[in-house]
């Protein structure tokens, strides 16, 4: 493929991700009468289940720093981070008055209160709260989220009008499988040579993945892939660094791009979570909701908004990541306010610091406007990487 190719790819998840009218899934919903679409919050929606009941899976991220909050404002108070603000500014904006139900993710209270609000503010619309277990032993917790499976899937029947069998079920974990599988082959290319993934590129690649079927997205990645193997793009003395604590909020576009304009490869992190979030394949034999339930238990990534039961092994999957990768330093980038990311990151640093792993910290909004700061402290730090370790 050629440089125009990868360009034209970029172009459209660009127009993607700026359309804050949703056009994409509103004209798959307009495309065939009795078309549901259901959005779903950051971080885990078990896809899957949306997918079976020939629904559309929709992620609302916000409005980033293209939506003006008027109304949202006056629903929360400003001491708390700003995805549900712009959340509901979308909502009440008129931007998702298409869309046929919400799942609100179990993350934090204030997404907790968002669902609660959610129903309240849009009664004829079906809301629900996501919750995910916190014991993680099988006949505990796996029994509890086989459950919550389970009500969210008769929760779907009844919106669309038709029971989903079990053979529904697998063909979407089918689907998932393989897109997953898409989206590690471009991390993983990216951790090989982040040169020719750019982490702005990538990110748009994978954003795309929230607005798209799942099929459509995965011939996507695919296209991407093929593209950014066959370009050839200059290797820089950048230095290679994870930037962690953005699996909510999501950072503005001009701040991923500042990063790398500062001399950092981002080699990892842990935006679009969704999209990745179980880890190898969930298991096509047997019970499809189990088979989820024991991924999410056992196979699924770490992160601040997920229990980890195991203390001894907090923060290990994030010196694991830097070995995997080769990194040579970490970014913690939480949203202002985000309790379960400024609250991990002493812990995190600590781990860091015992493993030798140089790191900074800073803090966003989904709206920030000035990067300055943001691209010198970067530079500042892979600056004095690449002089330490050159010593």
């Amino acid at each position: 493929m050629t440089t125009q190719t990868t360009t034209s790819i970029i172009d459209r998840c660009q127009a993607l991700y700026e359309d804050l009218e949703f056009t994409a899934a509103r004209d798959w919903k307009d495309a065939k009468p009795g078309r549901k679409v259901i959005g779903y919050l950051p971080v885990y929606i078990p896809r899957e289940i949306i997918h079976a009941a020939g629904m559309l899976p929709l992620g609302i991220l916000g409005g980033g720093d293209q939506l003006e909050v008027i109304h949202g404002d006056a629903y929360y108070q400003s001491y708390i981070c700003r995805i549900p603000r712009s959340t509901i500014e979308l909502g009440v904006s008129g931007r998702l008055d298409f869309v046929d139900g919400m799942l609100f993710p179990s993350i934090c209270d204030v997404i907790r209160n968002l669902s609660g609000m959610w129903k309240v503010m849009f009664p004829g619309v079906y809301s629900k709260y996501f919750d995910v277990p916190q014991t993680y032993e099988d006949e505990v917790g796996g029994t509890f989220y086989e459950n919550e499976l389970g009500e969210l899937l008769h929760d779907l029947e009844e919106l669309a009008g038709r029971k989903v069998g079990e053979d529904d079920l697998r063909r979407s974990i089918e689907a998932y499988n393989r897109n997953r599988q898409l989206v590690r082959q471009l991390y993983a290319l990216r951790a090989q040579k982040p040169w020719q993934v750019p982490a702005a590129e990538a990110y748009l690649v994978i954003r795309a993945g929230l607005v798209l079927p799942v099929e459509e997205h995965s011939a996507l990645v695919e296209q991407y892939l093929a593209a950014a193997e066959a370009e050839s793009r200059p290797i820089r003395d950048n230095c290679r660094v994870i930037v962690t604590g953005m699996f909510c909020e999501q950072p503005p576009l001009n701040m991923i791009k500042s990063l790398e304009l500062s001399g950092c490869y981002v080699v990892d992190d842990d935006l679009m979570l969704v999209t990745r979030w179980l880890i190898g394949d969930v298991p096509l034999d047997g019970d499809p909701l189990h088979n989820l339930s024991a991924a999410f238990l056992h196979h699924s990534e770490c992160t601040a908004a997920k229990y980890e039961p195991n203390q001894e092994e907090k923060g290990q999957y994030l010196v694991r990541a830097v070995r995997s990768t080769g990194a040579e330093g970490v970014i913690f980038a939480s949203p202002s306010f985000c309790d379960p990311a400024l609250l991990d990151r002493p812990m995190l640093q600590n781990i860091l610091k015992a493993a030798g792993i140089p790191y900074i910290a800073f803090k966003y909004a989904e709206n920030s406007g000035q990067m300055q700061p943001i691209r010198e402290q970067a530079g500042t730090f892979a600056d004095s990487i690449k002089l330490w370790s050159a010593a």
